[in-house]
């Protein structure tokens, strides 16, 4: 979609209000372990299928047919931004502002993960088995500030949440981008974050320039430089001893990735709809894109306060047209391949969230509920993949597809068809305006 999206606006707000619901890493394919059903088709959903019920379904590529995108250009793709190769900031400058670091026109800025590697530089756990916690990731952050200096320029490196962290290098002159990951798992793919699909065994990488460029070979260079005086700082690390001693994986390493040199320059989301937008988000790369798209940014509680983000997207909508949620829990599992675990955690989420947000919008009529995934990450896979999300737009006023749930197999039969990431937003404003003409 280029430039605004279409709008039902007549000098009073739009012809209905819109909660939109990104439910992380939510896609998956058929599992041994759920009798070969997806943890969508396997979990007790009722609110989600009564929503389905009233509603229209289709399936979404989020990026592009082919491509296993990283979270953050599947969240701009779901918004309605598209990105030419050169235009796109990289994963890395959205983190670093939706961590409130200062950046400028180049920075290097790059997402890291402590992680656990052996002797021989194998990846033993690239999350440090999720119990890493955020006491000790920020007793690690300062060893490393304490102790790492890099050649002719200084840096900022900021914990965000359990194993992530972001780093910030400056340099005298500009800084590229175009520099490969330490970390395996993912690839640069015309700017952007790519999963790789086969990640059974993995290694630390070097950081090799991309381009035939100086500041491509410094950049690469200062990554090398950092990464080495943070894997001798972390070995014997109290954190890591204590670790140790009680049998627990050690961050012993930062997996680097998604570089980015340059300030994003994107057209506000409220001009682009011409709409007031809101959001309920947790992680830095989402705070990076609401702070860089302009939307107001709301409290939503904790992570799993769903019932919390339920009421506080209903609220917002009384000064609000647009209130977009961004619902973590079933990326995780699959990223550790627990089907039990990803079904476990969508039945959470329809219970305290769908169901919360059903009870409290029982009598709104105007109301769309739009539900769909940033992109699939099946089990089976343990990684992100290019398979398409299911989508759903719900209201009592709009012509239903007939369908009964919501899953990949029934979204498959919807009205919508199969679309682009770019394309939901203006299609679900069309839905509105068709409904609203009926």
């Amino acid at each position: 979609m280029n430039g605004k999206g279409d709008s039902n606006r007549d000098g009073t707000g739009y012809y209905g209000k819109i909660i939109y619901v990104l439910l992380d890493g939510v896609g998956d394919l058929p599992h041994p372990s759920l009798n070969h059903l997806t943890p969508l088709e396997s979990a007790h959903t009722p609110n989600l299928d009564a929503l389905a019920r009233k509603g229209k379904m289709g399936m979404v590529y989020t990026v592009g047919k082919d491509i296993a995108p990283e979270s953050d250009i599947a969240v701009f793709s779901m918004l309605g931004y598209t990105f030419r190769e050169e235009d796109y900031p990289g994963r890395g400058m959205v983190e670093a502002i939706g961590a409130g670091i200062d950046v400028r026109d180049g920075d290097l800025a790059m997402r890291g993960n402590f992680a656990t590697i052996d002797d021989g530089g194998r990846i033993v756990d690239r999350r440090v088995g999720r119990n890493l916690t955020d006491d000790e990731a920020r007793e690690l952050v300062k060893a490393i500030k304490d102790g790492v200096r890099l050649t002719d320029a200084e840096y900022e490196l900021v914990h965000t949440r359990g194993h992530r962290v972001v780093l910030r290098i400056r340099a005298k002159s500009s800084l590229a981008a175009e520099i490969s990951n330490t970390d395996p798992a993912y690839e640069r793919v015309k700017g952007m974050g790519v999963a790789k699909s086969d990640t059974a065994i993995m290694s630390i990488n070097r950081c090799k320039a991309l381009i035939r460029s100086k500041s491509a070979s410094l950049s690469a260079r200062l990554v090398n430089e950092f990464t080495e005086q943070v894997m001798h700082i972390l070995k014997d690390h109290p954190v890591n001893l204590r670790r140790r001693s009680m049998g627990m994986l050690e961050a012993n390493c930062i997996l680097l990735r998604d570089a980015g040199n340059m300030l994003p320059r994107v057209e506000p989301i409220a001009s682009k709809y011409d709409a007031r937008f809101a959001c309920i988000v947790d992680m830095p790369v989402e705070y990076g894109i609401a702070r860089v798209t302009g939307m107001d940014i709301l409290d939503g509680g904790g992570m799993r306060d769903y019932r919390i983000k339920a009421r506080r997207a209903i609220d917002a909508l009384s000064n609000h047209d647009v209130v977009y949620v961004h619902l973590k829990g079933p990326d995780e599992f699959g990223h550790d391949g627990n089907a039990r675990g990803k079904e476990e955690s969508i039945e959470g989420i329809d219970e305290e969230f769908f169901g919360e947000l059903r009870s409290s919008s029982s009598n709104a009529r105007e109301l769309f509920i739009v539900v769909s995934g940033d992109h699939s990450t099946p089990c089976i896979k343990k990684a992100h993949s290019a398979d398409p999300v299911p989508l759903l737009v719900s209201s009592p006023i709009i012509k239903d597809d007939g369908l009964s749930r919501f899953t990949e197999r029934e979204a498959k039969k919807g009205s919508i068809g199969y679309i682009m990431g770019y394309e939901v937003l203006s299609r679900v404003l069309n839905i509105i305006a068709s409904s609203n003409d009926n």
